[in-house]
């Protein structure tokens, strides 16, 4: 049966191929940040409507998460969809192009679900640029009864294996006082030089950060005018480590800088996170294995070296795959040397290299599934599993 599957699958991803290449092209046109992601929610979950997918929107009470099931089998595969874009440089992580793998992947599988066994969700999953946007459905239970969850995202090259780093997002926000800075400078209480004192604690504290963790931020309101001292300014930071347990050790010294520059301004401090914090990936080796066989019989080639680094970059999957059998692996799309969350990679997620891997990844995920679906030792693992 696997070799007539084999050609059906690789079939359908042919005949589904416009459709694929029209999504990837229209969300990329219409770029959507988190928790806006009205349009691209609606477009992606109709071409999953129009395939005889049974669609339910506003899912877990997320208005721009949907669910689209196909299948009734007792093996309950997830594929994962992430449409939401940067802020200012649009689909500069290919998201555009990881909705249009997973909607490929579905309707090639589609066809094989009931003869398979499979009951088949394509999830649509706002936020994930920090907003956690899977967080916020696995903790309502969007992914109770799957046995296996799976997505495949853009790099510049390709990366079987995820090993993204755990990461906490946090608003950072001063509030001092406002005055004349050349008449009254002694009446004010400066919310910018809180931000000064921070930003220097956090840089020499990186000198004795463990090894892979990562700090980072922006301000985004630096005050009104240079002759009103600033009354409040506000970031977004993010702290990263290799594990959650470490990334609470970390998140706590950072937030002590912090802390240092409201002591050394007089300024009121305000740490709120943005979301929950997003777990390292667990990667399930066996559905990872099979991934790799078929990216490879597709003409796929893993690369490692410092081109290869997306991998490491966080994502809140990794608190899917804590609870439930996941990989996440990443496809190349011919970028270099532009690379994810630049424009010019933005630019390459609509390119002829982007459509080629939108086909592939499709195809790779799609055999990987039925791969798992047709072995008996993997699938009676998988619905073992505490799904």
């Amino acid at each position: 049966m696997t070799t007539s599957a084999d050609a059906v699958i690789q079939a359908s991803v042919r005949g589904a191929e416009q459709q694929q290449l029209d999504l990837l092209h229209d969300l990329h046109a219409h770029p959507e940040t988190a928790w806006e992601e009205f349009r691209s929610c609606v477009r992606v979950a109709s071409v999953l409507d129009d395939a005889g997918f049974t669609v339910e929107e506003k899912l877990a009470g997320l208005p721009t998460a949907f669910a689209a099931r196909i299948g009734s089998g007792p093996l309950h595969f997830a594929v994962c969809a992430e449409y939401d874009a940067l802020p200012g440089i649009g689909h500069a992580c290919g998201h555009n192009i990881i909705s249009a793998i997973s909607v490929g992947a579905a309707l090639a599988l589609a066809p094989l679900a009931d003869d398979l066994g499979v009951s088949l969700t394509v999830l649509g999953t706002p936020a994930e640029e920090g907003g956690g946007g899977k967080i916020e459905m696995l903790e309502r239970g969007a992914f109770a009864g799957v046995h296996a969850a799976a997505m495949v995202h853009p790099g510049p090259v390709d990366v079987a294996r995820a090993e993204p780093y755990a990461v906490a997002h946090n608003h950072i926000r001063y509030d001092g006082k406002a005055a004349h800075a050349a008449a009254y400078p002694d009446r004010g209480i400066n919310a910018a030089d809180a931000f000064t004192v921070a930003q220097v604690a956090i840089g020499l504290l990186r000198q004795q950060l463990p090894p892979g963790s990562r700090v980072h931020g922006v301000m985004t309101n630096g005050g009104e005018a240079p002759n009103v001292i600033p009354q409040r300014t506000e970031g977004r930071w993010y702290v990263r480590a290799a594990t959650l347990s470490t990334l609470t050790q970390l998140e706590a010294r950072v937030n002590r800088c912090f802390e240092a520059g409201a002591l050394a301004s007089g300024c009121e401090l305000s740490i709120e996170p943005e979301s929950k914090p997003y777990a390292e990936f667990r990667n399930d080796e066996e559905l990872l294995a099979l991934y790799s066989a078929r990216a490879t019989e597709l003409g796929r080639r893993f690369s490692s070296g410092p081109d290869s680094l997306m991998n490491r970059a966080s994502t809140d999957m990794g608190n899917v795959s804590q609870v439930i059998p996941a990989i996440h692996p990443y496809i190349g799309i011919d970028s270099l040397p532009a690379v994810n969350h630049q424009p010019e990679f933005a630019a390459a997620a609509a390119s002829v290299a982007a459509e080629r891997a939108a086909i592939d990844g499709a195809c790779a995920l799609a055999l990987t599934l039925l791969d798992a679906a047709a072995n008996a030792p993997v699938r009676a693992r998988l619905l073992n599993s505490d799904a």
